[in-house]
């Protein structure tokens, strides 16, 4: 039997029994065997989510086994543990055309503009699996937010030495420190939850800084920078507030990337600062496969463990609890993974 998960409506999940879906010409039928709550997922039942409608199946980070898959030159097998691209582009417009499908004008993400993976068995094209080489499973879960902030540190265009500012201690902003690390850079990272810095303390953050205020903020970036600023902020949270923060921070031709996102304007903005500064400022959206290829080279590489970023596992049936906790308790729990099988 097939079953999904459903946000109906903000505050809402349900889990409700789906048809057994029929892979197309070059598709693979998938089992799901985690699947990540994403910042999206958590906006979505937030009701804060610039990107969806209801209802919507979330979810976008996952590991998968390959339940059926029709011959390929790909190496997709049954059997085969992998993870996926969930960002769907129209292969036509400006940025395809680029070979930059990742900001493609008609983005149709997994959970986000279509519905996404928190179901148990679905199809997906053969070319978006991308085996996970020898990834633990709970691992193969993480490659997906990995190559988020993978690709926005890249966009920084960071050199050994450097120092960035991170600012956001979710899950993004995690591993875009440790993103910013394996480029040589020395990574700071600050957010309002003391128990969440703690957790980049562990992963080797060069340091942290609880933001209490703009102007606190500001003083010690004079501190730890020698008054000079950091080389590049990357804003990980998605509120204008610490988009402010990040331009406040950057130094004199710094670079500022930004991946969070926010249906919120920022009214008080002196834009000004852009240009007296001369900065670069980068948006960064979603990833490319060679993100994919690169990040998962760099998790074996380095010997990744999901077990420093989950901070709970949820069986399929508590679905609804995985939420309303990681709602509730976002300042202290980092990841939350859903068990599906």
């Amino acid at each position: 039997m097939n079953q999904r998960i459903v946000i109906p409506e903000p505050g809402k999940v349900v889990i409700e029994d789906a048809p057994m879906p029929e892979p197309r010409e070059n598709e693979a039928l998938v089992k799901v065997l985690y699947g990540g709550i994403c910042g999206s997922d958590l906006g979505t039942y937030r009701g804060t989510f610039a990107y969806v409608a209801y209802p919507r199946i979330p979810g976008h980070e996952l590991a998968v086994e390959v339940a059926e898959a029709p011959e390929n030159e790909l190496g997709i097998a049954k059997g085969l543990l992998a993870t996926l691209n969930p960002y769907f582009n129209c292969g036509k417009c400006r940025p395809c055309r680029l070979g930059r499908p990742n900001c493609c004008v008609d983005n149709q993400t997994l959970g986000a503009q279509r519905d996404g993976g928190f179901v148990k068995f679905f199809a997906i094209p053969l070319d978006r699996l991308y085996p996970s080489r020898g990834l633990g499973v709970g691992e193969t879960a993480l490659v997906e937010p990995f190559c988020i902030s993978y690709h926005g540190v890249k966009r920084a265009g960071l050199r050994p030495g450097e120092k960035v500012l991170v600012i956001g201690a979710g899950t993004i902003g995690v591993l875009a420190m440790l993103a910013a690390r394996h480029f040589g850079a020395e990574a700071y990272v600050t957010d309002v939850a003391p128990g969440k810095l703690a957790h980049a303390e562990k992963l080797g953050a060069a340091g942290t800084f609880v933001n209490s205020s703009r102007r606190a903020l500001g003083e010690w970036t004079e501190r730890v920078t020698s008054g000079e600023g950091f080389a590049a902020t990357i804003e990980a949270v998605g509120l204008p507030s610490t988009f402010v923060d990040a331009v406040d921070a950057a130094a004199s031709a710094g670079r500022v990337v930004v991946i969070g996102v926010s249906k919120q304007n920022a009214p008080d903005f002196n834009f000004t600062a852009i240009q007296k500064k001369e900065l670069a400022i980068f948006g960064s959206r979603n990833a490319l496969r060679r993100d994919f290829s690169e990040v998962v080279d760099l998790m074996l590489a380095s010997g990744f463990s999901a077990e420093k970023l989950v901070s709970a596992v949820y069986d399929f049936a508590d679905a609804s609890a995985a939420f309303r906790d990681f709602s509730e308790k976002a300042g202290e729990m980092l990841k939350v993974l859903i068990r599906f099988s």
